[in-house]
């Protein structure tokens, strides 16, 4: 035993020093390298990894149900689970990189029949203490012997020599794999932030739409009010008359439709925070209040590769599928296993220990293939078809990335414009129906003229509102896209 110990440890120091995994090399940028500078990507400004979500919305209100998504999204609940099974695949999978030590205790005690010519120096029973029991001083042959047994040891059981690097690679991968589950995780809480954010955002629209509508329907029903008072006085036609119960109707299927809308919006709000919403949240702000960050930096596209969580999990699962490789790989190679115990022996208990009783035993085994009808070729094939498939997946998540900041950017740009023009588009028809309602007075004007200033005005607050929300929902998007609230990086 005192020579098997170096033995033991110089094979461990050898196993895996052999790794026949391919090259951990990144994919190239299958994306333009830079941004289209139409889109006005802003350098210098500041970057969102740098920017955590409660620095970047400053509503005290979203700030508590992003607080409350984060803690009790059921999804989410879902991914952190999915990260307890991967480290523990991965725990499971480096403990067969070491060998297993156990020991064991037993005590036996065996009863055999046996011949006459089988005696020895063992304990023997017999039918009876005498033959007969007549008192003649003859002793009938023995019919059995018992024999006891008492062991204790500690020993390796079988360990591969990982010489070829399998084990390893296995491990690898289990733990690329769990590192892929933390970085998947870390992307739903980023789309989970966005999600509540753009939520609350069209819930704040709603309202604001939703007064809106019931502004200008108290309105438009006292107009109506009017118009039948100047109908029975035969001061106006019925045609006027019946104008201005079209603005009304028109004002109430409005409002019916957006609290509908606000309704769904809600239900939608109470799922992503994992429960309904609590009714003691802190003050928040209106829509135009919003002041969200909107110089970000959106760099260059290969700096993605190292903030957003998505393709580091896509990377991550592209490590596993070429470890995977590694591991079939070294499967067509010879392996060799160790067992070895080391304790003591002895048929009496009093002197189990000591140099007398010790006792050891180490042995290796050799595992050559030979022939499995292709067995070992089709799990290579597999795991390369994993990989291929694992880089065009990498690729497309970049592809996606690349195209959601390029959505966000352009969106940032010219729905800013939108609001502008829009804002300029309702300040004058709100003079066009000051204008409208005046001539209508002074007779100089059909109601008509009224009927379509104040649709084109209601149309155009509402579309105001509309854009509002989307400019805000742009930035929140670009602040997801490049990666917000965190930096955590990978490398090959």
């Amino acid at each position: 035993m005192k020579c098997s110990v170096p033995v033991i440890a110089a094979a461990c120091l050898l196993a895996g020093c052999v790794n026949l995994a391919p090259a951990q090399e990144r994919p190239a940028l299958p994306t333009a390298a830079a941004y289209d500078p139409e889109y006005q990507p802003n350098r210098g400004g500041p970057l969102a990894t740098e920017i955590g979500w409660r620095e970047f919305f400053g509503d005290p209100r979203l700030q508590a149900l992003i607080e409350a998504a984060l803690i009790n999204n059921r999804d989410l609940l879902q991914a952190t689970g999915r990260i307890a099974e991967a480290r523990a695949t991965y725990r499971i999978q480096r403990s067969a990189r070491l060998p297993e030590i156990g020991a064991s205790a037993s005590a036996i005690r065996s009863r055999t029949p046996i011949g006459s010519s089988a005696l020895g120096a063992v304990t023997t029973d017999t039918d009876a203490d005498t033959a007969g029991g007549d008192g003649s001083g003859e002793v009938d042959a023995p019919s059995a012997v018992t024999l006891t047994s008492y062991d204790l040891s500690v020993g390796v059981t079988s360990f591969e020599l990982d010489f070829w690097g399998r084990v390893r690679s296995l491990s690898d991968a289990a733990l690329a794999r769990y590192l892929s589950t933390v970085a998947a995780e870390r992307a739903f809480r980023l789309s989970l932030i966005g999600d509540v954010a753009s939520t609350y955002f069209t819930l704040l629209e709603t309202k604001e739409r939703i007064d809106i509508a019931v502004a200008t329907l108290e309105s438009r029903r006292e107009e109506l009010r009017i118009a039948q008072l100047r109908l029975e006085s035969g001061i106006t036609s019925a045609l006027d008359f019946r104008q201005a119960q079209a603005l009304v109707t028109q004002a109430e299927t409005e409002l019916s439709a957006l609290k509908l809308t606000l309704a769904e919006t809600r239900n939608l709000l109470s799922v992503l925070v994992g429960g309904p919403v609590a009714r003691e949240l802190p003050p928040g702000l209106e829509l135009e209040e919003q002041d969200l960050a909107t110089n970000l930096d959106a760099s260059l596209p290969s700096d993605l590769l190292l903030a957003r969580p998505d393709l580091i999990a896509a990377e991550y699962d592209l490590r596993a599928a070429r470890f995977d490789i590694g591991a079939a790989r070294a499967a067509f190679f010879p392996s060799i296993s160790l067992t070895g115990t080391a304790g003591f022996a002895s048929t009496d208990l009093d002197n189990l220990v000591g140099e007398d009783g010790f006792s050891w035993r180490f042995g290796p085994s050799l595992d050559i293939p030979i022939f499995d009808l292709g067995r070992r070729e089709a799990n290579l094939d597999a795991a390369e078809a994993r990989e291929l498939i694992q880089v065009a997946a990498y690729e497309r998540a970049v592809q996606t990335a690349f195209r959601e900041v390029s959505d966000a950017l352009a969106r940032r740009r010219w729905l800013d414009e939108q609001v502008e023009a829009q804002c300029r588009n309702v300040e004058a028809l709100e003079a066009i129906a000051r204008l409208a309602r005046l001539r209508y007075r002074e007779g100089v004007a059909r109601y008509l003229e009224v009927l379509d200033a104040e649709r084109n005005l209601f149309a155009a607050r509402q579309n105001l509102i509309s854009l509002e929300r989307r400019l805000l929902e742009a930035q929140v998007a670009l602040y997801i896209a490049l990666g917000g609230g965190g930096q955590a990086t990978v490398g090959f």
